[in-house]
């Protein structure tokens, strides 16, 4: 399980990359984030993020019908949330050699 403060600088670059690669509503964010590993991350906390990055413009929202009951609310990236998700990349590389160096002083 991953410590909720650490996952809190990061959860909202890996949605943005989650919502880059397609049209998505949020119980799939849910399933993706599971898929590599987030297994801990609830639909409670996920939709507030979703609000926020919405809120920011960072993706837009429409709803769609669906054939398996009420429609859904489909997330994609505005071309800011890209401009955010590419910083989010570079901030992420930068930190994570950072760490890495630190961890592998002396070794």
């Amino acid at each position: 399980m991953i410590p909720s403060q650490m996952l809190k600088g990061i959860l909202e670059g890996c949605i943005l990359k989650i919502i880059s690669s397609k049209e998505i509503y949020g119980y799939e964010i849910s399933q993706q984030l599971q898929k590599y590993g987030f297994s801990d991350i609830s639909e409670g906390t996920i939709y507030p993020l979703l609000l926020r990055l919405e809120k920011n413009n960072l993706i837009t929202a429409k709803y769609r019908e669906s054939a398996l009951g009420p429609k859904r609310k489909y997330f994609s990236v505005t071309p800011g949330g890209e401009k955010e998700l590419e910083a989010f990349v570079n901030n992420w590389q930068e930190l994570n050699h950072a760490v890495n160096q630190l961890f592998h002083v002396g070794e």
